[in-house]
């Protein structure tokens, strides 16, 4: 029997494998797809790149692993990542321990053990189950009427073709502005004849300035990289970078506008920290979005055109913040155009096109940038059953309920990477992945062979209402969005991240390893605890 079964083969993945037999366990990894990379493999549309700038984007546990790697931009494309990705599993050693091309599609607790099965037939069977499938993994388009009968093409930037898709001379359709549908959105119009947005709702989206890396940046990165890793884990977003404390509303003009002139001017996600105040004041935020509002009128020349692309009915950051590179200025093309389906709703599609309210438009491709089953859908897909035969579906029928986002009441020995009630999407991703997975690595080590462990099922109830203080604390809760399963109709509405920062959460969960886990029910074989 296997120590430890790891599924899905991204950076949380590729780190678990390394992390199990580096501490002499035996580990099997499965990936759906045929290499390393998990979102960075499926994510192949034009334009994607990462919102974190990639001297964070990268692994901190050993620096050897970094070593003759360099980043060539601020904010890495997906092909740099996914060729990151690759460089660390072939540094780590681990591509022989992932079968590829097999999706595991059941796992049942027999006993002590999991049982597993794969789309292929083949039965394994584990100790533990480490759940690395990743947080924005499983693909999600609305059940549009119609959308199987259209004889276009149809595309998600999540299941992006390996080749790439031709798209001069096409008439494109593009369904969604989050983070994926306003990368692609500037791309998919420098190559098509005709593109038309469908947009639901307006998103906040900074521009990130995208640019090479300077030499002296690199060779100050790789200087101080030891202590850049000790930032990133004192860090509450995972950043090696520092935040200001300065008060917007204590800011007097002209050096508030100043400073946010600078800010805008810098580019990136952190725009949003230049006030600490702007993200839990929310007359402090509303004058943050009030200059974000003024920007996107000065770009989109046509004023009818730039009120319908301007968000108002939400603050800024309640939503994922979005990075762009010439998102707005694209609705300046003379062939673009955009439709506010809340005034002119989709009503169905067609064998041709889109049908809204006020009449069809014929396309030749459709893309649904409609985003993601978030931070349970790739649990969900696997049919996990725990003690007693009960699903995991079943068990979060109201909801996601976790201890610590790290383990669910009822099954145990598996362990989720960066799942619901975590930090996970809040922070940097690379931050949160090492820090989960050294945490069930331990637990693992620490119980060994023919153990168990699992949470104590009042202590899920308990951790949902810190989860939802802690987004009570922040403007969140201001806005409907993923954060909450609020995308997916019929998703029970909970919050599914922890926004009490990832610092806050490391001790806690090191707490909890080194008082010997009280917040979970441990069973130890007898001759183990002889």
């Amino acid at each position: 029997m296997i120590d430890a079964i790891v599924i899905g083969g991204g950076f949380a993945g590729i780190y678990a494998v390394h992390s199990l037999k580096a501490r002499g366990l035996s580990a099997q990894g499965f990936e759906t797809g045929d290499d390393v990379g998990g979102t960075w493999y499926w994510n192949r549309y034009p334009g994607a790149r990462c919102d974190v700038e990639s001297l964070d984007y990268q692994y901190g546990f050993d620096a050897q692993v970094n070593e003759g790697w360099e980043w060539s931009e601020r904010y890495a494309t997906q092909p740099e990542i996914l060729r990151y990705a690759r460089w660390a599993a072939d540094k780590l050693d681990v591509r022989g321990s992932f079968k590829f091309n097999t999706t595991v599609v059941s796992a049942e607790f027999v006993e002590d053990h999991w049982r597993l099965a794969t789309d292929a037939g083949e039965v394994f069977t584990a100790g533990y189950v480490i759940a690395a499938s990743g947080s924005i993994s499983a693909a999600s388009v609305p059940p549009f009427e119609g959308a199987e009968k259209f004889q276009g093409l149809s595309l998600h930037p999540g299941r992006w073709p390996a080749g790439g898709v031709d798209l001069s001379g096409k008439r494109v359709a593009v369904i969604g502005v989050g983070s994926s549908g306003v990368q692609l959105i500037p791309e998919v119009a420098a190559q098509c004849a005709q593109l038309t947005v469908y947009q639901r709702t307006p998103a906040y989206t900074l521009p990130a300035r995208n640019r090479p890396l300077y030499e002296d940046e690199l060779i100050r990165a790789r200087a101080t990289a030891a202590q850049l890793v000790e930032a990133r884990k004192e860090s509450q977003a995972g950043m090696s970078s520092g935040y200001t404390t300065q008060k917007l509303m204590e800011t007097a003009e002209p050096e508030r506008t100043r400073r946010l002139d600078d800010a805008w001017k810098l580019g990136g996600n952190l725009f949003l920290t230049t006030f600490i105040d702007a993200t839990y004041d929310e007359q402090a935020n509303e004058e943050l979005a009030g200059y974000v509002r003024q920007r996107i009128a000065q770009t989109v020349a046509d004023p009818q055109l730039a009120e319908k692309l301007t968000p108002r009915d939400y603050p800024i950051g309640a939503k994922r913040i979005v990075t762009d590179t010439n998102f707005l200025s694209t609705f300046n093309r003379e062939h673009v155009d955009l439709v506010d389906v809340r005034q002119d709703p989709i009503e169905q599609i067609t064998e041709h096109g889109i049908r809204t309210r006020d009449g069809e438009r014929e396309y030749d491709v459709i893309i649904y940038a409609t985003g993601y089953d978030n931070l349970t859908g790739a649990l969900t897909r696997v049919d996990y059953r725990g003690v007693d035969g009960r699903s995991l579906r079943e068990h979060w029928a109201d909801g996601a309920r976790t201890y610590l986002g790290l383990m669910a009441a009822g099954f145990p020995n598996l362990f989720m990477i960066t799942g619901p009630q975590s930090p996970s999407v809040l922070v940097n991703m690379i931050a949160a992945i090492e820090q989960h997975v050294d945490w069930a690595v331990q637990a693992i080590a620490d119980l060994g062979a023919g153990a168990s462990i699992e949470p104590r099922g009042e202590l899920e109830d308990e951790w949902a209402a810190e989860v939802e203080t802690a987004l009570s604390y922040t403007l969140y809760a201001k806005a409907k969005s993923w954060y909450r399963g609020q995308n997916i109709e019929g998703k029970p509405t909970r919050t599914l991240v922890y926004a009490g920062g990832l610092a806050n959460y490391r001790q806690r969960c090191a707490e909890e390893a080194a008082q010997g886990y009280p917040g979970f029910i441990v069973r130890v074989p007898q001759h183990a605890a002889e």
